[in-house]
């Protein structure tokens, strides 16, 4: 019966401006959860881009750490502390914080994250920076996100064109600008809480950030020897450290942030709060679309009852067609999504991908969207009675 469908799609095109109206209806909400899913999940994405390309098995950070944009440093002798535990292979230090960079075309400055380690080996899991870390060696070079937002100026151009390219960097406290030189590239991009990033040695982080203090580390990364247990290491480590300092996984280091962001930043809620509100407005249109056809066709309905056909079977017209229209409104809010995706991407340089789980999520949203509207939209056509159409 389900399969049933020239009736409920007779029925729906008989006005083809009502029809297309509808499906217009159900492309704007679909686009609308798309947009809002699409800029939450590039929140989440681009806040966890440092976690996901530190080198580690696990990470240390302060107890008092809240975020990546807010962090809070601990003592160096910590992971002194954690070389004396079976099956740790080596750790290292990872400087984090805020600086301004004036833009070598205008002067103006803006707020860069700046990322310091010891160039020994590369802490990043970052091609470029694997391979030219050792640059860093060298006082005041520095690598540039080359997807950092434009305000920066033309700073990863101008690279790689070979033209030589130095640049003022200031602390938040300090009024004298540091000078640096770029000597490659890497990608991480911005996010909500980050335009750009540098990456620099620590001699050099040191420098330009003279009250930051060598001892004071932001993020430690732990590396394990082969075939230890890193679950038995992580409770050891999490039993015997003081209680300044929390060991987690790589995984637990970036539910950790996605959380900081969903629960304890307004922006989490307001993108949940969107999509809910979305889900909502595409019901209420969905239900007046389809009773407003139930309407439009009582008599018809009626009929049917008079005939013999029982309830299910005018329930089964209704869903059939709220599947219709969820199908066919689906299908180029989809296509309009991917459009607005790529715009918004270069507009705001975030992660805004379409891939099969949105698409799947926002089909099945609006599959339940168009069928709750159909059950809340068949109360009428429940009671039909034929003695009272007729009489």
């Amino acid at each position: 019966m389900i399969l049933n469908i020239p009736l409920p799609w007779l029925q729906l095109v008989k006005q083809k401006v009502r029809f297309f109206v509808a499906l217009a209806g159900i492309a704007f909400i679909s686009v609308l959860m798309f947009m809002q899913i699409g800029f939450q999940d590039a929140l989440y994405a681009s806040a966890t881009q440092v976690h996901k390309h530190l080198q580690g098995d696990l990470f240390l950070i302060s107890s008092q750490y809240k975020s990546l944009t807010s962090t809070q440093s601990f003592p160096r002798s910590r992971l002194y502390q954690i070389l004396g535990f079976n099956g740790i292979e080596s750790v290292e230090p990872l400087y984090v914080q805020f600086a301004k960079l004036k833009n070598p075309i205008n002067g103006r400055k803006y707020p860069i994250y700046v990322l310091g380690f010891e160039p020994v080996k590369s802490i990043f899991k970052l091609p470029e920076v694997e391979r030219d870390f050792q640059l860093l060696k060298i006082p005041d070079q520095v690598f540039f996100d080359r997807a950092a937002r434009p305000e920066f100026g033309p700073i990863a151009e101008y690279f790689q064109n070979n033209k030589p390219i130095t640049m003022e960097i200031f602390s938040y406290l300090g009024t004298i600008g540091y000078k640096v030189k770029v000597s490659g590239l890497f990608t991480l991009g911005p996010s909500f809480g980050v335009d750009g990033n540098l990456i620099v040695s620590s001699s050099t982080f040191l420098k330009i950030f003279p009250e930051h203090g060598v001892n004071k580390i932001d993020i430690g990364s732990i590396h394990l020897q082969p075939n230890a247990n890193i679950k038995t290491i992580l409770a050891t480590l999490s039993n015997s450290l003081p209680k300044d300092v929390t060991v987690m996984t790589r995984q637990d280091f970036i539910d950790f942030e996605k959380s900081y962001w969903t629960l304890r930043t307004p922006i989490g809620f307001v993108f949940n709060l969107m999509v809910m509100m979305g889900f909502v407005v595409g019901v209420i249109v969905v239900y007046q679309i389809l009773y407003s056809n139930i309407s439009t066709h009582f008599v018809q309905f009626a009929t049917l009852k008079a005939m013999g056909f029982r309830n299910k079977y005018l329930l089964n017209v209704v869903f059939q067609q709220a599947i219709i229209l969820a199908v066919l409104g689906y299908i180029p809010g989809f296509a309009i999504s991917l459009g607005l995706y790529d715009i918004a991407k270069d507009a705001t340089k975030l992660p805004i991908v379409m891939d099969l789980s949105k698409g799947l999520l926002v089909f099945t949203s609006v599959i339940v969207m168009c069928l709750t509207s159909g059950f809340f939209s068949t109360n009428k056509l429940r009671k039909v009675d034929p003695a009272e159409i007729f009489n």
